[in-house]
């Protein structure tokens, strides 16, 4: 299921993508417009996450620089108006268009359509065992945490059991309520 929706998802929105490209490339040619991270999947297993780039060339090395104007608490690092945002990165990340790449990821096996967001390994090293747990699975382009309103505004304890309680009571059916929620939210702009 996860490899026929995903290509078919990759085909519809290829033209979009092509768009979204050209458009980031625009706005700041300092960096391809596909951004390549390291995430931590199932069972702890690091994997390069693709998405559309949001933040100007190099935003990472400035993070340790903003520490202090952490909104999320945990290991989770978000902050509402982020200096590193470039203008059409605010409007992709708004509508969740900057994850469209993600799906080269499940194709891979890296992902799944439903699971608990990838982590960043500096998070994880952060992570109690118990936050650990939501390791088990393979991590999702969307879960019940991304379908929440206002979701940057859950703490991250609440997130992690959000997370647990998807783990521990996952059905393909709850997957496809999911899944059928996200465009809703992203669409509406309500889940940032």
């Amino acid at each position: 299921f996860d490899i026929f929706f995903a290509t078919l998802i990759l085909l519809f929105f290829l033209p979009m993508m092509i768009v979204i490209a050209i458009v980031i490339y625009i706005d700041d040619p300092t960096a391809s417009p596909i951004y390549k991270q390291t995430r931590v999947g199932r069972h702890g297993k690091e994997f390069s996450m693709y998405k559309f780039r949001t933040m100007r060339n190099m935003a990472e090395q400035s993070i340790d620089d903003l520490d202090d104007k952490n909104e999320m608490d945990g290991p989770v690092f978000k902050m509402k108006d982020d200096p590193r945002i470039t203008r059409v990165g605010k409007f992709l990340r708004k509508v969740s268009l900057d994850e469209l790449m993600q799906f080269f990821n499940v194709l891979k096996g890296d992902m799944t359509l439903v699971g608990p967001r990838p982590a960043l390994p500096r998070e994880v090293k952060r992570y109690t065992d118990y936050q650990k747990l939501r390791l088990l699975v393979t991590p999702g382009i969307t879960c019940t945490w991304q379908i929440h309103k206002n979701r940057n505004d859950v703490p991250f304890e609440e997130w992690v059991e959000m997370d647990l309680d998807y783990i521990q009571h996952r059905t393909f059916r709850n997957d496809i309520k999911i899944m059928l929620k996200t465009p809703l939210v992203m669409i509406s702009a309500t889940g940032r």
